[in-house]
């Protein structure tokens, strides 16, 4: 499948919260897969950066997210319908940035550890503990799933730049 084009920041569809999958092997399910793949890979070789995708962000509103960590600590893999199961209450400070507006960061507070469960491609129920980096982008992808952007948790009204300030 060829990479699906970007909804951004302002198209109403992404505050749109998505149902759940039901049937994981049914083609619908796996055309979305592969998509948001091939999407993240054209994106990343485009930009230079991103780690996961979710349906939504390519109009397909399914409760199914694709990572692929740079660093190879996780996948590539979908995870299919997940749920944070348990947040910590030590939280954690970043500019958060997003493909549906690559030049934009924002500044987000987040869980520093989150447990998600969710369904892999071959409808086994997983549990992951996520840390750090991976805690933070798996909160940022479900959180698009029930249609909450970055921009809607920004910490205040400061906290809004663009990317090349930020980087500089």
């Amino acid at each position: 499948m060829p990479a699906r084009e970007i909804l951004l920041l302002g198209n109403p569809q992404l505050w749109h919260p998505s149902s759940a999958v039901v049937n994981v092997r049914a083609t619908e399910t796996q055309e979305i897969i592969r998509d948001l793949a091939e999407t993240l890979g054209a994106f990343r070789a485009e930009h230079g950066f991103g780690r996961a995708i979710a349906a939504p962000q390519i109009g397909a509103h399914r409760r199914i997210i694709f990572v692929r960590m740079q660093d190879g600590s996780f996948g590539p893999a979908p995870l299919i319908n997940p749920e944070i199961i348990r947040a910590s209450r030590e939280t954690m400070e970043m500019w958060d940035d997003c493909f549906s507006f690559p030049e934009l960061m924002v500044r987000v507070r987040r869980h520093a550890e989150v447990t998600v469960q969710y369904l892999d491609e071959r409808n086994q129920t997983q549990t992951l503990i996520a840390q750090g980096d991976l805690s933070e982008l798996l909160q940022h992808e479900i959180d698009h799933l029930d249609g909450i952007l970055a921009t809607d948790r920004a910490i205040d009204h400061r906290s809004l730049a663009l990317r090349r300030v930020v980087r500089a």
